[in-house]
């Protein structure tokens, strides 16, 4: 159906990033519906990686200003946005010094996660959700892809559940084989300041544990890989969220 107004949120985008399944299926399906008439806007994480001057970055000023309070400390919301290469689909990035400006994506030179990656994660969930608002912008359909992106239903239940602004938006969680890493223990104190508690990703947080968590929070589940790892498929075929097995690119506008 043209004319809607789609959200993909996605840690990944092609060709931001390369030879990755969620970039390739995001930046497949955002130009699908894009170029069926609708009203797309992607939001990733502007992570050090991505070159500001080689795919013409500039930062939004009106959007930019807002801070982000993560465990009783102000951290400042940079908004940047680009035009994917040769297309009039605009692309917003979440930006932040602190959490974002780092070459590497979720590891140190060491291999070890970092310390932080929940409070990013947390960071980034919350400036979508702020900077939609701020555009004035209601999407019907709003697109999770990645694993940071499934922070936002957890807010939009709990932190955000008297703000009606979402209320009519429907929420697709598009499920991948994703690298799982730990999340650090204290993630359960640091968005209890936000009032979040008793989830059950707390007993063992976890990059994975987030995307399980949140398929009972969305209206639709989607196999974003056709076939899951153990875990995840066990998560699948237990919610009683509504469901979708593994769709191509070409046949998302069946599912909105």
């Amino acid at each position: 159906m043209p004319n809607q107004k789609v959200l993909y949120v996605t840690t990944e985008l092609y060709p931001y990033q390369e030879d990755s399944n969620i970039a390739t299926m995001v930046s497949k399906m955002a130009l699908k519906m894009h170029q069926g008439g609708n009203d797309v806007r992607v939001f990733m994480p502007r992570f050090g990686q991505i070159s500001e001057r080689k795919f013409q970055l500039h930062e939004v000023i009106r959007l930019s200003g807002m801070n982000i309070i993560i465990n009783d400390l102000d951290q400042p919301l940079i908004i940047k946005v680009a035009s994917l290469p040769g297309e009039r689909l605009q692309v917003y990035f979440i930006d932040n010094e602190e959490y974002f400006k780092r070459k590497q994506f979720y590891i140190d030179d060491e291999g070890k996660p970092f310390d932080d990656n929940d409070e990013r994660a947390i960071f980034f969930a919350r400036g979508v959700i702020e900077t939609i608002k701020k555009l004035n912008w209601v999407p019907d359909v709003i697109h999770l892809n990645g694993w940071m992106s499934s922070f936002i239903p957890v807010y939009l239940k709990t932190f955000y559940k008297n703000d009606s602004y979402f209320k009519d938006s429907k929420i697709v969680l598009s499920v991948y084989n994703e690298e799982d890493l730990a999340l650090p223990a204290t993630i359960e104190e640091k968005m209890k300041f936000d009032n979040i508690t008793a989830l059950k990703a707390f007993k063992k947080p976890s990059f994975q544990q987030f995307v399980i968590d949140s398929m009972d929070l969305v209206d639709v589940v989607l196999k974003g890989d056709e076939f899951l790892q153990d875990e995840l498929k066990e998560a699948f075929d237990k919610t009683e969220t509504t469901k979708s097995e593994y769709i191509d690119a070409a046949s998302i506008n069946n599912l909105y």
